[in-house]
């Protein structure tokens, strides 16, 4: 049983390599090759499960690959399987069989028909890399796999203004929830001594054995794994998100946003509930957090104007009942609900577009009265306040950009010194200088190794900074997210053994991929007038080779599981003490901007309405 488990990665796998090599014209044999994908996985689901109940429904893991390993870590991928991933399993498989089905008509000569398919069988890949995950580290995997896959899914209609601008809000939130599982990993390292599988956390001995001794760090943890699983699954106050995630098209609204990825988030609270199940705080912050969007959610979604916005905010109200249930204890419960709202959001977004036509003759021909709720019994002005509250969707919106990102951007604009001649005469020397005391440690005193990690951190984040508000010279901001990387790096090797080899897997994949970035940002600038980064530019209509070829570049740089830098960053936060919170702030935050730093020089180059006028030109809105 335990070696059939890699099958269900094997199949998607192979099913999205397959889709790659298929012509675009080809519709009908990139249609096929999804549906048979899915459906193998979704037999073998079937097969599998009945043989697991045959053999008494017991849990199973396999240590698969060993990646990396040094004497106090190894990094490995590890598969695990029990009742929450069956249950995740058969609802995935047979919800996408149907979305893929529907699609291959509903997108039926689309532009963009094989970068439909290739997005959801890739997404289909991190989806049960995700829940086969055994460990952190391999559901990390499937986690950064959900996330690309979600913001090209959004942005599918890369011609427009808002899919686009939209797809960055929800990398945004994302990005704050990768850190969230970073940081969780980060912090078990410390707490186990090493890379902890999901099937001990089983043992209760064992785990209430290391809490004893170490509570506050059990909270950080727990804390860290919420804050992942509530960006995920668009709890408050991250609840904002889904609805401008329904600007993709409508199948992928349906197997993402109503049924499988936005049940993500519930997933990892089931996966860790043995962790945190006796932590009362951590429970009362779920039930507290679970309960405000319930209420949030379900005023905003009575009063939204488009359906989608509607089923959104209802399927968000769900979840934090979810979240609820897996905080009191009641999983199987939990599992039952998330099999259900999955069903029912799917289907409600499938007919969503007659539904509308529907509802709007049915209304002019057979008008009835709204029929009174709850909210009637209250004072006018409470009615009023909440009406217009959750018209505005209760400013969730705003509220992140004027209490994270405007002042971010602010600060990073009166960071002036860093200019292309001062990094050219003094950062460059610093950084030659610093390397050269890296090598000879016993010149420095030993009081400052308490202090030049932080300092180099910091110089790192002011780069990235840089970069995210900069907006007149494209290669500048390139090079400052590489030097940021750079920075980083020393940081972490002045704060800790942080040998050559590690050094080496940590930058080999930064150099290859911003090197070869570098240069199709020169193509591009040969080729077109890429002035800025102040407009979109939208040359991916012309240049769609040159695009996938940079995109790949941009996940490179990001630690993307295409690079040595993914297995290069766990390194590095393996190496920053439990003490040392600080430098762990400054090295998440540096990395939280520099992802969207990259998607946004991605995003502003080549989606976007075409700056030549003589295309076609989208409207505004989708």
């Amino acid at each position: 049983m335990n070696y059939f488990m890699q099958l269900f990665i094997l199949i998607p796998l192979l099913g999205f390599v397959l889709s790659l090599l298929i012509k675009e014209k080809r519709e009908q044999f990139l249609s096929y090759t999804a549906t048979a994908t899915v459906g193998i996985q979704l037999f073998t689901a079937i097969v599998y499960i009945a043989l697991w109940a045959f053999h008494g429904f017991g849990s199973y893991n396999i240590k698969d690959l060993s990646i990396y390993q040094n004497e106090e870590y190894q990094f490995f991928i590890d598969f695990y399987f029990d009742k929450t991933t069956a249950v995740y399993l058969l609802v995935g498989a047979f919800l996408s069989f149907m979305v893929v089905i529907y699609s291959r008509y509903y997108l039926h000569r689309e532009p963009g028909y094989k970068r439909f398919f290739n997005t959801i069988l890739f997404f289909f890949l991190g989806y049960n890399l995700t829940i086969f995950a055994g460990n952190f580290e391999t559901l990390f995997i499937g986690w950064e796999i959900l996330g690309i896959s979600s913001f090209l899914l959004i942005a599918f209609y890369r011609e427009r203004f808002l899919p686009v601008k939209n797809a960055m809000k929800v990398f945004s939130i994302y990005r704050i929830g990768d850190i969230g599982l970073l940081l969780a990993m980060w912090m078990s390292h410390h707490l186990w001594h090493e890379n902890i599988t999901f099937q001990k956390l089983h043992d209760a001995h064992l785990v209430h054995e290391h809490l004893m001794e170490h509570s506050l760090i059990g909270v950080f943890i727990s804390l860290m794994i919420l804050v992942s699983a509530s960006a995920k699954s668009a709890q408050l106050p991250f609840s904002f998100w889904l609805p401008r995630a329904m600007e993709g098209p409508t199948p992928s609204s349906a197997i993402f946003y109503g049924s499988l990825s936005v049940h993500v988030g519930a997933f990892l609270l089931m996966r860790t509930h043995p962790f945190w199940e006796n932590q009362l705080l951590v429970k009362i912050i779920i039930v507290f957090f679970g309960l405000m969007t319930m209420v949030v959610t379900t005023a905003i979604a009575r009063v939204q104007s488009s359906v989608k916005s509607q089923i959104a905010y209802s399927s968000i109200s769900q979840i934090g009942i979810i979240f609820i249930e897996i905080a009191l204890g009641f999983e199987n419960l939990a599992l039952v609900h998330i099999a259900g709202n999955a069903f029912l959001r799917t289907y409600q977004l499938l007919v969503s577009p007659s539904i509308v036509s529907y509802l709007i003759r049915e209304q002019f021909y057979n008008y009835s009265p709204h029929l009174k709720s709850i909210e009637y019994k209250f004072p006018q002005k409470i009615q009023h306040g909440l009406y217009i509250l959750s018209i505005k969707e209760w400013n969730l919106d705003s509220f992140m950009y004027e209490a994270l990102w405007n002042p971010i951007k602010k600060f990073a604009r009166s960071v002036r010194f860093l200019n292309a001649k001062n990094i050219l005469w003094f950062f460059i020397p610093t950084y030659i200088l610093s390397a050269y005391l890296l090598y000879h440690k016993d010149l420095l005193p030993k009081q400052a190794f308490a202090y030049l990690p932080i300092f180099y951190a910091f110089i790192g984040l002011l780069m990235v900074l840089k970069s995210f508000s900069e907006r007149r010279d494209i290669l500048f901001t390139w090079i400052l997210i590489i030097m940021s990387h750079f920075w980083i790096a020393i940081a972490i090797g002045f704060n800790a053994n942080f040998d050559l080899k590690e050094v080496y897997i940590y930058l080999s994949g930064i150099l290859f991929f911003g090197g070869l970035g570098f240069w199709v940002l020169k193509l591009m600038q040969r080729k077109e007038e890429i002035k800025d980064l102040t407009i979109f530019h939208g040359h991916v209509y012309e240049h769609p080779r040159v695009a996938q070829l940079f995109f790949l570049c941009c996940l490179g740089l990001t630690g993307f599981p295409i690079s040595p830098t993914f297995v290069g960053e766990d390194l590095l936060f393996s190496h920053i003490e439990a003490h040392q919170v600080l430098l762990v702030f400054i090295v998440s935050f540096t990395f939280i901007i520099d992802g969207l730093s990259i998607i946004r020089i991605y995003a502003r180059i080549f989606m976007g309405t075409h700056v030549k006028k003589y295309h076609e030109i989208a409207f505004k809105s989708s």
